[in-house]
């Protein structure tokens, strides 16, 4: 598909998403380069739990998950952001044969992989600029790997409604292939004060990240959008187990996108995110019904958090 192409889907799924009767817009649209660099600020903030407990997890079993990955796999990173998750199992795996970054920033896809091939000299690091929600191709490779290993760290997989984590997890099956396998992290359920606590931190960093969707379309898709003219809002639904992430018209207001008008009414909301959270044997049942083989799952002591092996038939 042509750049042009691609731009005018964006824009057609865009409007579509602002014009429904409950706007919406795609939390992919919070990465541009400025998104990214929000996100890594993010992930090292006090209230940000995720990261650094799913850190914990992988660096106290990283014995375990290199052996069951074995020797000479690709690592395929969605929503590869830094690659600072990626960095520990690459030098903990035994021989891989590439590492191949997947992200829909390309800008900042490119600054991460030149810093990883200073760190990884002899690993041959292939980027994919690429929307993972969408059919990619993977890189050719001169040689063939003894298996693909799908990474899909953070709870990424909380920002889908199940249907489409179902169908999100059943497409990466096909990309792993036979005998393949997927080490993902998964946002357990909690407290919901710990959970809102974690998407409205202190700092207003959240916030931030939050309007970035704005002012991506602004700068990628021409619209004119004022983003200091929307709030910030993140509350948790204890019915779903999700935490909903929404930004709120403080006046009335009109944008354009592509010649089109969006007209906002005082107080009127976006959903940009919802992030579901699960049970360890919830996750387990939404891995099998898609194909997969539940093998493994590690937690940390509080419950908070869950990285998990799944293993593709052969």
């Amino acid at each position: 598909m042509s750049a042009a192409a691609a731009t005018e889907g964006s824009i057609a799924e865009i409007l579509a998403g602002l014009k429904a009767p409950q706007k919406r817009i795609s939390p992919k649209y919070f990465y541009d380069r400025r998104g990214s660099e929000l996100f890594a600020r993010i992930c090292e903030l006090p209230e940000y739990y995720p990261t650094r407990t799913e850190a914990r997890i992988m660096r106290e079993n990283l014995g375990e998950i290199a052996a069951r990955v074995g020797p000479r796999a690709v690592v395929i990173e969605l929503g590869a952001g830094s690659g600072a998750k990626a960095r520990a199992l690459l030098r903990r795996l035994e021989k891989p044969a590439a590492y191949v970054p997947v992200e829909i920033s390309g800008e900042y896809l490119r600054l991460q992989a030149l810093a990883l091939r200073r760190d990884f000299p002899s690993l041959r690091i292939e980027p994919v600029v690429a929307d993972f929600t969408q059919p990619f191709e993977l890189p050719l490779l001169p040689v063939a790997p003894k298996r693909n290993l799908i990474f899909f760290a953070g709870s990424t997989i909380g920002n889908f409604a199940r249907s489409d984590a179902l169908e999100l997890l059943a497409r990466m099956r096909t990309t792993a292939g036979p005998g393949g396998a997927m080490l993902i992290g998964v946002d357990l359920i909690k407290s919901p004060e710990t959970v809102a606590a974690a998407y409205n931190d202190a700092g207003g960093i959240t916030a931030e990240f939050n309007r970035n969707a704005l002012h991506h379309l602004n700068h990628g898709f021409g619209a004119d959008f004022r983003p200091e003219q929307f709030g910030h809002e993140a509350v948790y639904d204890s019915k779903l187990d999700r935490i909903e992430m929404r930004l709120i018209a403080l006046k009335r207001q009109t944008a354009t996108l592509a010649g089109e008008s969006i007209e906002f009414k005082a107080g009127e909301r976006i959903v940009t995110e919802y992030s579901h959270k699960y049970s360890v044997e919830g996750f387990a049942d939404l891995a099998a019904a898609a194909g997969w083989r539940h093998e493994k799952a590690w937690t940390d002591q509080a419950g908070l958090f869950s990285v998990h092996f799944l293993g593709a038939p052969r």
